[in-house]
This record gives structure tokens, C-alpha cells and sequence, in this order.
């Protein structure tokens, strides 16, 4: 299976929605194509919504952390969204959740940082 990625931008706000599999296979594209739109854009925070996605490895949680790190050095914050129960364990074992909020939907993610519908 492939990855899709989605990307919207609003105001300092960039979110990416990715639905397939986020592997060893498709992480290095997914993390070129965030890094470029988080340098091009004007984005200071980063909502990833995973409500789509249906697999992901430790190759993954690298993509999430790296961009994690990235965004923090902009000053912004970076929330998960939408996380379906699998993926929710991994991230939840990796101990992502520690550093990072989980939020039920991705108008609640939007809410928590301030973007306007």
C-alpha cells in the first residue's frame, strides 16, 4: 500500500493529513515534502492527522519526532489528531504522548492552538 499526504495551510498553521502506510518505504518522501512546505510556508505550528493512516513503523515515529523538533526550534507546537487505535498504540509505547498533545478530531487540534475554522 502508498502513502497520501494532504497538505492545508491556515494562517501560521500547517496541517497534514496522511492516510495508507507510513513506513520504511514511504518515510523518507513524507518527511522531504513536510520539511519543504514547513521552509516555504510561513507555518509556525503543525497539526498531523492520522485518521486515514492504517500502519506505521519505528520509521514513521522518526518522521513525527524529526518534524516535532523542527517545528519547536520555529517556536510553534505540534499536535496529533485523529489517531485510530493501532497507531494509537504505537505512538502511545514510543512515548510520543509525553511530549506531544493527542487530540479526538482535527477541529479540536485547531482549537487548542487558536486557528480559526
Amino acid at each position: 500500500m502508498n502513502l497520501h499526504v494532504e497538505m492545508e495551510t491556515r494562517r501560521d498553521t500547517l496541517i497534514v493529513r496522511l492516510s495508507g502506510e507510513l513506513d520504511h518505504h514511504t518515510s523518507d518522501g513524507v518527511r522531504m515534502r513536510m520539511d519543504e512546505e514547513i521552509a516555504r510556508g510561513n507555518c509556525r505550528n503543525l497539526v498531523l492527522s492520522l485518521k486515514e493512516l492504517q500502519f506505521m513503523d519505528s520509521s514513521g515515529i522518526g518522521v513525527i519526532l524529526g518534524r516535532y523538533k523542527l517545528i519547536k526550534q520555529k517556536g510553534g507546537k505540534m499536535v496529533v489528531c485523529d489517531v485510530n487505535p493501532p497507531v494509537y498504540r504505537l505512538l502511545e509505547m514510543s512515548g510520543l504522548f509525553k511530549i506531544m498533545p493527542i487530540f479526538e478530531n482535527e477541529g479540536l487540534a485547531l482549537s487548542d492552538l487558536e486557528v480559526a475554522l
